[in-house]
């Protein structure tokens, strides 16, 4: 699909996002609650999934459920009542979806228990050094074209914009020094306070750099569900405190596995004749992640372990999600590439 090129002025406030279209009957219904006022009486009960676990990750009807809900709690949605936040029926739907989608994970990512400290720590960086599946990467830094970098912007977009938030909702989840662990991390991502140094900022400048649209949710109806997977993962693991030890794992591989493959994108952004100024988001990540890396494997995630050791399993089941949900998402934009398509979705796709 060509990518809207009407790029939006330089912003550092998010509005809310605007309302997607439906993907299936749960959003369709969904989308029709949603407008209307969440202070009357109303029975969300046929606000279901029918699907099998093994669906899940991929669903895109599901996926999008979840992601509406989520945004409640970040940006909001264009023309939704803040009410909707907290509304009890949501809730309880949404907690469906919720086990629907973990009964999916659990099935494609091994959940393990009764591990030590140094088995966290031997796990993680496995993980970490493990190169299988395809790359991203290596793709965009050699062989990619300018509509695929946009293209990748896209994808990218639905997590960079709001970069760092969903694993903030960790803080006051942890304390002592696991805490301390994550708000130094916490804080470069947010630029130290410097609204222009936010990681999202600078992924905002990229996308304006390629014309790409880089308005807060204004590429949801464009991307498919795994690549919502990805940001619901995070959110249903940094909204439920049940699952802190997940968010650690989670933001752990991500810091662990960041500083190589942003190396290669930038390569592959000043190849194509990305600006210098743009270059920084990614170049800012080659640095910082590779010290956020030693931070994340040894005070946040051995840290957490070592404080909470029932949940030390948790940690390494957040790494393996974020390990497994990026490498979908690589395994469909690689194969629609090399079928020589788009990788997105188009608008008109619905229920």
């Amino acid at each position: 699909m060509t990518i809207d090129t009407a790029v939006a002025s330089p912003a550092l406030h998010d509005d809310p996002a605007p309302l997607p279209q439906p993907r299936g009957p749960l959003t369709a219904a969904l989308l029709a609650a949603l407008v209307r006022d969440p202070h009357r009486s109303l029975d969300l009960r046929h606000l279901l999934w029918s699907g099998e676990p093994a669906t899940a990750l991929a669903d895109e009807d599901l996926q999008l459920a979840l992601w509406l809900a989520y945004e409640l709690h970040y940006r909001g949605l264009a023309g939704v009542d803040e009410g909707w936040e907290w509304h009890p029926e949501l809730l309880w739907a949404r907690a469906r979806w919720e086990d629907q989608l973990l009964a999916g994970l659990e099935l494609a990512v091994p959940h393990p228990t009764d591990l030590g400290v140094d088995d966290v720590v031997r796990e993680l960086v496995a993980l970490a050094d493990a190169d299988g599946g395809p790359s991203l990467a290596k793709h965009l830094m050699r062989d990619a074209d300018v509509e695929q970098l946009r293209e990748f912007l896209v994808h990218r977009s639905i997590y960079h914009l709001k970069e760092a938030d969903p694993h903030s909702w960790g803080i006051p989840r942890l304390s002592g020094r696991v805490k301390g662990a994550l708000i130094t991390i916490q804080a470069d991502e947010y630029g130290g306070g410097v609204p222009a140094g936010m990681h999202a900022q600078l992924f905002r400048t990229l996308m304006q750099d390629w014309g790409v649209d880089s308005a807060y949710g204004s590429h949801v109806d464009h991307v498919p569900g795994l690549t919502l997977l990805g940001t619901n993962v995070m959110s249903l693991f940094g909204l439920h405190r049940r699952w802190r030890g997940a968010l650690v794992g989670h933001l752990t591989a991500i810091e662990m596995s960041s500083s190589t493959p942003n190396a290669r994108y930038a390569r592959g952004h000043r190849r194509l004749g990305g600006g210098e100024a743009a270059a920084r988001f990614f170049d800012e990540h080659v640095v910082a992640d590779a010290v956020h890396e030693q931070i994340a494997l040894h005070d946040l995630a051995a840290g957490f372990a070592r404080v909470e050791p029932a949940f030390a399993g948790d940690v390494v089941f957040g790494a393996r999600c974020a390990a497994h949900t990026d490498a979908l998402l690589a395994e469909h934009v690689i194969a629609a590439w090399e079928a020589g398509r788009s990788s997105l979705r188009t608008a008109e796709v619905a229920a």
